[in-house]
């Protein structure tokens, strides 16, 4: 299935991507950030109901100057003790960098207005991984309605978070490693949908459903993961 994922991904089509069964044993949309239309956005927050959010690559992030939302807070006294461990992944900290609004946007939250957020956030990532001007403050306004995750700088050698993995698969894809991602919740238990339930949710939409694991094994394989 990871061959087939990669491809979807190329394409610019919707894959659901599941973690781990001893992590956060939940299943995400996943999209390349650039191929985002209003009808993605609509299709997670309907059939999803998560939270969507734009995983994008470490070298990005550093060139772009998007720090971890836990650096930032830790500036400050009267909260900085709010930062904690995250319970599923005690060794490593939480993903989230900055929340933004592209400067086009109205309220920001809007199907059209996330499109368009999503879309720029990609092509920061696309100019900064290429080694081309990027001004993200010019283009972004914050706080907004989308979340950047900053996936960790060893990728998925210290952290294996839908972040990272996304981000890896974007990377053996061949293409912009911005991806947008939003997991599946369960209408009736108001929990993550479970496993069995996605796949069959997939097979239903015609998606690809693929595993970490599988992502895991085929990023340890290849000379990308040295890049």
């Amino acid at each position: 299935m990871i061959d087939a994922a990669l491809e979807a991904l190329r394409q610019g089509r919707v894959i659901l991507l599941y973690d781990f069964d001893d992590r956060e044993r939940e299943t995400d949309f996943a999209i390349r950030a650039d191929a985002v239309r209003p009808e993605h956005i609509l299709q997670m927050r309907k059939d999803g109901g998560g939270l969507i959010c734009t995983a994008i690559h470490p070298r990005s992030a550093q060139e772009l100057g998007l720090p971890f939302a836990t650096d930032m807070l830790r500036c400050y006294n009267g909260i900085s003790g709010m930062v904690g461990e995250v319970p599923y992944d005690r060794k490593n900290r939480s993903s989230f960098s900055l929340w933004v609004n592209h400067r086009d946007t109205f309220t920001g939250i809007t199907d059209r207005d996330r499109a368009l957020t999503i879309n720029a956030i990609a092509e920061q990532v696309k100019a900064s991984m290429n080694g081309g001007g990027t001004d993200f403050a010019s283009q972004f306004r914050s706080p907004g309605h989308v979340a950047i995750l900053r996936a960790d700088e060893q990728l998925l050698t210290r952290r294996r978070g839908q972040t990272e993995l996304s981000v890896a698969m974007a990377m053996l894809a061949g293409i912009t490693p911005a991806i947008t991602i939003c997991e599946l919740l369960d209408d009736v238990s108001g929990l993550a949908l479970s496993k069995p339930d996605a796949q069959a949710y997939a097979r239903r939409k015609g998606l690809v459903f693929v595993e970490g694991s599988d992502v895991l094994r085929t990023w340890e394989e290849s000379a990308v993961r040295t890049q």
